[in-house]
């Protein structure tokens, strides 16, 4: 997907959502912020410095992901999983020293995981999987967090409760996070602001509530949509005459 015409800016404690139908950019927008792709014209920027004057180790202290999709390979235990987001800050031949252990564990806490640290996890649900990976990356101690459909292949219960864990980082560790989101519901209920793409461009920007209207969800999915309301919270659903 080729991006064009794409002007945004997100601040630190600020949860920082893109919503699009598949195939709209949204992955590869945050790859390009990851610096796993390099944008052929354009800036990004992060605390004022180009992402591309800065060395591969130095944007992995500054920025720290977590994918749509992973499959367990190996065995690692969670807690292994987790100190693996220290890599950035060792040096090629250190190992985990115990600032490391240290952090990884006060993450686990902070995520309500240290109960399974010693479990391989290979053996754990997806919502627990996905709690793993959200801190590994916290673990990175960076200041931006990517999260790509964060709550893809998650139950009810799970997409809620990993939401709301990253509203809550956002706010306490001042983490700038931007995610992409499957269901705008989810950005409605838990980002600050919304970016609309579509066709790698961007359609819309600002609050939930101003971005995510009928007639805007309605052209970017090409289908009827209607947000109700009972003039506190704001909830989306296919047209009727979809």
């Amino acid at each position: 997907m080729v991006l064009h015409d794409l002007t945004m800016a997100v601040a630190p404690r600020e949860v920082f959502a893109i919503v699009g139908p598949n195939a709209a950019g949204k992955t590869t927008l945050l790859r390009c912020v990851e610096r796993i792709l390099s944008p052929r014209t354009g800036t990004i920027r992060i605390d004022g410095r180009d992402l591309k004057s800065l060395s591969a180790r130095d944007v992995s202290r500054r920025v720290a992901s977590v994918p749509q999709s992973h499959t367990p390979a190996f065995p690692y235990t969670v807690q292994d999983i987790v100190l693996m987001g220290r890599n950035p800050h060792l040096s090629a031949a250190s190992q985990p020293g115990p600032h490391d252990l240290a952090v990884a564990q006060e993450t686990m806490d902070e995520l309500g995981i240290r109960a399974i640290a010693a479990r391989p996890y290979t053996q754990i649900s997806g919502g627990q999987l996905q709690m793993v990976l959200l801190a590994r990356a916290l673990a990175q101690e960076a200041q931006v967090l990517l999260l790509d459909e964060p709550t893809a292949h998650l139950d009810f219960r799970n997409r809620h409760l990993v939401l709301g864990r990253i509203r809550d980082l956002a706010v306490r560790r001042g983490l700038t996070v931007i995610m992409t989101v499957h269901d705008p519901n989810d950005a409605m209920q838990y980002a600050d602001r919304v970016a609309l793409v579509s066709d790698g461009a961007l359609v819309a920007l600002g609050a939930p509530k101003d971005v995510l209207t009928a007639d805007n969800l309605g052209r970017l999915y090409g289908m009827p949509i209607e947000v109700l309301t009972d003039g506190t919270r704001h909830v989306i659903v296919a047209g009727s005459g979809s």
